[in-house]
């Protein structure tokens, strides 16, 4: 699968509504570019690929909106709304907030999220300038899989509303 087919399938499969196989997600994966973590510096919005992981469902329950990567050493991977529909980090769900770093994955280094209280790493690619995909991968899981699957869209500068809004939680 070449780039263009890739971001084709990458639209396909997030608009699709129903379940989304990982194989699918990784295929995709294989032809997307790696980013470095100075690239995807910013606020993002996220959403996830329903593969039938058991997270599927359990960040949109705690109200994520995404993630806030302000610098590579201040990272806040929960951005999630509160009941007034104000954003806040959720230090409490995440045991904390997180960093960036270059991080090894099937073979290709790309930017990767390392939460600082949990065993987790979410790599990411770029789908393209304004897009990326993310795989949530855990300690004690099998380099198979089951992963995380998720992507992000980039917020335009001047637009965000997030990490501004909640430092506080």
């Amino acid at each position: 699968m070449d780039i263009l087919e890739a971001r084709v399938s990458f639209q396909e499969l997030r608009e699709k509504d129903g379940p989304v196989g990982p194989r699918e997600l990784d295929a995709i994966w294989a032809a997307l570019a790696t980013v470095r973590p100075e690239d995807i510096l910013g606020e993002w919005k996220g959403g996830e690929f329903r593969t039938g992981h058991p997270l599927n469902g359990e960040l949109e329950k705690a109200g994520w909106y995404g993630k806030t990567f302000t610098s590579v050493h201040d990272v806040k991977p929960l951005m999630c709304r509160d009941a007034t529909g104000r954003l806040y980090s959720n230090r409490e769900l995440g045991k904390g907030e997180a960093s960036l770093w270059t991080v090894e994955f099937r073979g290709e280094t790309t930017a990767t999220m390392v939460y600082d209280g949990q065993p987790v790493l979410d790599h990411f690619k770029q789908v393209d300038d304004t897009t990326l995909m993310g795989i949530m991968h855990a300690k004690g899981v099998p380099d198979e899989g089951p992963f995380y699957y998720f992507f992000l869209e980039r917020v335009p500068e001047g637009a965000g509303e997030g990490a501004r809004a909640g430092d506080d939680a």
